[in-house]
């Protein structure tokens, strides 16, 4: 007897002859989503704990963010930046209120942000620092991730975002991340670094999360060494990490730090992306005072959807849930229960070895090589038990839910996860 022929595999057997095979997605199409939750096109329901990587903390189809993306949809959508919007102005002092900046450079996605932050910190070194022309270097750290455009994957370690891409662009420097001593080395043996470019938390490397006073040190070499502190907060931003930024540090934020010094380790230059939407549309922004935004002058920089009234829109909405929804405070409570739970499990397990993270942000690392399959075999028998997770660097899983879960949510899927990783442990 023929094998059925799946709605499932039929979506995916359609990608796969006519997409580009720049993905490895578990065999699960989704077709809707709410809240905490997903479903296929089969019907069957999952909790939703990847956030489509930190962009969906509002949770999936949130109705405030969806209502402003169809009302300004019906009214304007974009007129490119040869023209004044009446959307984007009001955005620009709303964002730049909301973090304590001067000003917004929008863009789309996080890549193009960070590209954005590389030209802003290159040029400022050179008119403002007086680095000679192409001689500007910015310091980043191994194991990052910020995008893969051919800049972004010049200072990659990850060879398989890098291998056969090249030739690579120059100027940049990579150190050992959470080393605060190999950065202050670095800074005082070159005078042409311009910027230090770090993820607060590395995401794709597997939820590294630095020691307590890291970032305030990076923060004070920058300054005594004139060099521009560049946040890569696109994955740790928007309440994910339980404050509003990760360079809050530990205070449970719902609005900028920067009344408090002694805990937020204010960047120079502030990248923002994925959450800043919601997911509902691409939105990304750099964010820096006058000093340094200004020398980006008219035809240097920009993009033909770059703050676009619906963009606009949308951000303004899903950064107002953030705050009237206390998800900053939701992911730091839900987050320390998550890794309670899991450390007690870890007491008696053999497959895992770790938890880490901070609020919603959060990894295991499972007991077998990075080349074994055990960590994907783990999150398709997650998939089958209800609830959807992702392998990062083989052999740890990611686990980010949207911060509107609840706490018995939380715990459902502390019960899945359990379940699930008990059924891989050694007889």
């Amino acid at each position: 007897m023929a094998t059925e022929i799946t709605l499932t595999d039929q979506f995916i057997d359609l990608e796969h002859e006519r997409g580009a095979h720049n993905y490895h997605p578990l065999p699960v199409v989704l077709d809707k989503g709410e809240g905490v939750y997903l479903w296929d096109v089969e019907g069957k329901k999952y909790f939703d704990f990847l956030s489509a990587y930190s962009a969906v903390n509002q949770g999936h189809c949130h109705p405030k963010i969806v209502q402003a993306l169809q009302d300004q949809a019906q009214q304007l959508c974009l007129t490119s930046r040869a023209f004044h919007n009446s959307a984007f102005g009001p955005f620009a002092a709303f964002i730049t209120t909301y973090f304590g900046f001067d000003k917004v450079l929008p863009m789309n996605s996080g890549a193009e942000a960070v590209e954005t932050a590389i030209k802003i910190a290159r040029k400022w070194g050179v008119k403002k620092k007086g680095i000679p022309q192409e001689q500007a270097q910015i310091v980043v750290c191994h194991g990052n991730f910020h995008g893969r455009t051919t800049t972004i994957i010049s200072f990659s370690d990850d060879q398989v975002a890098r291998k056969d891409f090249g030739p690579y662009t120059p100027g940049f420097i990579s150190i050992p991340h959470n080393d605060i001593k190999a950065l202050e080395s670095v800074f005082s043996t070159n005078k042409n670094i311009v910027g230090f470019l770090v993820e607060p938390i590395q995401g794709e490397a597997g939820i590294f999360t630095p020691d307590e006073d890291y970032l305030r040190n990076v923060q004070q070499l920058c300054n005594d060494h004139e060099v521009l502190f560049i946040a890569d907060e696109i994955q740790t931003g928007i309440a994910r990490t339980g404050s509003l930024l990760a360079v809050c540090g530990n205070c449970s934020c719902e609005s900028s730090c920067l009344r408090q010094p002694d805990t937020f380790a204010a960047p120079d230059i502030l990248i923002l992306g994925k959450a800043l939407s919601g997911g509902v549309y691409p939105v990304s922004a750099v964010l820096a005072n006058h000093d340094v935004m200004d020398v980006i002058q008219p035809g240097e920089h920009g993009s033909t959807f770059g703050g676009n009234p619906i963009a606009a829109a949308v951000a303004t909405a899903a950064l107002n849930v953030v705050k009237d929804e206390s998800l900053a405070q939701n992911a730091r409570k839900l987050g320390q229960l998550f890794r309670n739970a899991m450390n007690e499990y870890i007491k008696n397990s053999d497959i895992v070895t770790l938890v880490r993270g901070k609020g919603l942000l959060n990894a295991i690392v499972i007991n077998d090589s990075p080349d074994s399959g055990t960590a994907w075999n783990i999150c398709m028998a997650l998939k089958e038990n209800g609830l959807l997770a992702k392998p990062t660097h083989g052999n740890i899983i990611r686990f980010a839910p949207p911060l509107v879960m609840s706490e018995d949510e939380l715990f459902s899927c502390v019960d899945i996860i359990i379940k699930t990783l008990s059924t891989f442990e050694p007889n």
